[in-house]
């Protein structure tokens, strides 16, 4: 194919196929990105493979301190479905369709474990499983877009293929469910539960991480000096409880320098918690839900205290306002109790009354 650049400079490239309305496309898609000033971001995007990306993503963008070491272990598990299917494609070859096909594939396909010396495969991959995968892709082109080597992401333009049921929807802790707990939790555990429910801080970024020096006991702040996104590094008022469980919390830790402190690891601090806090709601009869989702229910609890949302996601330190939607069950409860004040005989108590005025008018 021939074609004139920006700067009127004739180009020759191949359209690498022979078919005669592909080669037509691919044109069309090369004179389309010089119009849109983003002909020299497609090509290189053609030149990259997703292996080589992918890499790069995993070196520069994955590992800690970048983001956590969940993080980079979830990206490197999606990555073992995602390389076999798009790893020799250039980066600009990837669209939405070829991404939706395999997301197809990927939901027929079954979860497979090593026993002994054979593969066995189980039950049929859980849509959540697939779309964990998915969330990686889009993370990776995101990247990708931000550093120039593709002019879109082509996963916002991905349907996908199943309705997940039950994903992002946080429980929200009660008063008395948590009183419960805290009965039949360790007391460190008993603290990170204070914490989280009056400050909303993230469990493991900001929480299991934190040193004791973030604390100013003084002045009633704890100082975030990495988190997740940019708007988390902040300093974090505390509430008095919240306060009182950083002082117990402190008293506990033998350690010079880490709140919650971790012999076995070599990081120095606890990195989960989830074995203790299962045992701590099964042990108070509460169904299983999320520690992470003690950051919804403090979200929760400020929205039903009146707090306006703008106020609410920048407590919860959010880059963006949408993301409070998922953290706040208020909105829907608030909507229920205003439904059961709802008075169904209201015309009929004012057709009453004015007809007993016009009697006595009369």
């Amino acid at each position: 194919m021939r074609y004139r650049d920006r700067d009127g400079k004739r180009r020759l490239e191949s359209t690498g196929t022979e078919d005669w309305h592909e080669a037509n496309r691919v044109l069309r898609d090369r004179l389309q990105a010089r119009d849109n000033n983003s002909l020299d971001i497609v090509r290189k995007g053609e030149q990259l493979t997703f292996n080589d990306w992918a890499d790069f993503f995993l070196e520069n963008y994955s590992k800690p301190p970048v983001r956590a070491p969940k993080t980079h272990e979830a990206n490197e598990t999606a990555l073992k479905s995602l390389r076999p299917a798009f790893g020799k494609l250039k980066l600009g070859e990837i669209d939405a369709t070829r991404i939706e096909f395999h997301l197809r594939d990927r939901l027929r396909q079954r979860r497979k474990v090593r026993r002994k010396n054979e593969v066995v495969e189980l039950e049929t991959l859980k849509p959540a499983t697939v779309h964990q995968e998915f969330r990686v892709l889009s993370r990776i082109f995101s990247v990708a877009v931000r550093k120039k080597l593709c002019p879109t992401n082509p996963c916002t333009n991905v349907e996908f293929p199943v309705i997940l049921k039950g994903l992002f929807r946080p429980h929200y802790m009660t008063w008395s469910e948590q009183q419960l707990i805290e009965q039949n939790a360790p007391p460190y555990l008993k603290n990170v539960i204070r914490i989280i429910t009056e400050t909303g801080l993230r469990v493991y970024k900001e929480l299991a991480c934190m040193r004791k020096d973030q604390v100013d006991l003084q002045n009633k702040v704890a100082i975030i000096d990495d988190s997740k996104t940019p708007t988390g590094v902040a300093e974090v008022p505390l509430t008095e409880i919240a306060l009182e469980a950083f002082r117990n919390q402190i008293s506990l830790s033998e350690s010079p320098d880490w709140l919650f402190p971790n012999e076995r690891n070599p990081l120095g601090y606890q990195t989960s918690f989830k074995k203790s806090w299962s045992q701590a709601l099964k042990k108070a009869g509460v169904p299983y839900f999320r520690i992470y989702d003690l950051r919804s229910t403090h979200a929760t609890r400020l929205s039903a205290g009146g707090v306006a949302d703008e106020w609410v996601t920048q407590l919860l330190r959010q880059t963006d306002a949408k993301v409070f939607k998922k953290y706040s069950q208020m909105k829907l409860q608030t909507k229920r109790e205003a439904l059961d004040k709802l008075n169904r005989e209201a015309n009929e108590t004012n057709v009453g009354r004015r007809e007993s005025g016009s009697k006595k008018n009369r």
